[in-house]
């Protein structure tokens, strides 16, 4: 079973500082508009739904609404400028490297279940270069669902080859948290991300505030699961 052992990640706010690039890439499109552009730190709790999500709420600071046509019309805008400035200033967040070797060493698998799309997600990783490390990368398009449905984390967890029963979330946000809930799969949250909500107010079952505190999160959640088996 130890072989099977898994953790899934969320990808923007959780293993990536993806924000500046991001909203970049917003006040791109917005400035093309003729808006004004959305400042970083006003903007970072916006991202986690997806690019089409954050134009319009990057629309709705100005008051602007926009029809359907114009929305798709900015995304695919927003998606072009996006994948050419992917890696500019996003890095990981300190101490993921190191902890993902320390989990690896232990028999850890790695998967990511996000809601951007699979081939940007993929290249944000490959830019960085850590695609290798993960045994799965999916994104909302890759199983035509996203979070907080679990089937995204179930088909996820099954692509990497690992088993629901002895998995362990990461993520972010809301939606991180509600599809492990509805999967059935303990959720650890990181405080260093991108929410409206404060992740300690969704109660995922640990909070981690650096990436060095993950390996002892996932060992603690991993011993009360099979505990309780």
């Amino acid at each position: 079973m130890a072989s099977l052992r898994t953790v899934v990640f969320d990808l923007d706010g959780t293993l990536v500082d993806t924000a500046p690039d991001l909203i970049n890439a917003l006040n791109f499109v917005l400035d093309r508009e003729g808006l004004p552009p959305v400042p970083l730190h006003s903007a970072r709790n916006m991202i986690g739904a997806g690019a089409r999500r954050l134009i319009e709420r990057g629309l709705e600071l100005e008051g602007r609404a926009a029809s359907v046509g114009d929305i798709t019309r900015l995304t695919d805008d927003f998606i072009a400028y996006y994948a050419e400035h992917i890696a500019d200033v996003s890095r990981p967040f300190e101490g993921l490297e190191s902890a993902l070797d320390d989990l690896g060493t232990r028999g850890f698998r790695f998967a990511v279940c996000t809601n951007k799309l699979e081939w940007l997600s993929k290249l944000l990783l490959d830019r960085l270069g850590l695609s290798a490390r993960f045994s799965a990368i999916c994104g909302a398009d890759t199983f035509g669902i996203s979070k907080p449905d679990p089937a995204i984390l179930q088909q996820t967890i099954a692509r990497a080859g690992g088993d629901i029963s002895s998995t362990i979330m990461v993520g972010d946000a809301g939606p991180d948290i509600g599809v492990a809930r509805r999967a059935g799969i303990p959720v650890i949250g990181v405080e260093f991300g991108y929410t409206e909500v404060p992740i300690a107010d969704l109660k995922p079952d640990r909070l981690i505030n650096h990436m060095d505190q993950l390996p002892a999160a996932v060992e603690s959640l991993m011993v009360q699961r099979n505990s309780s088996i």
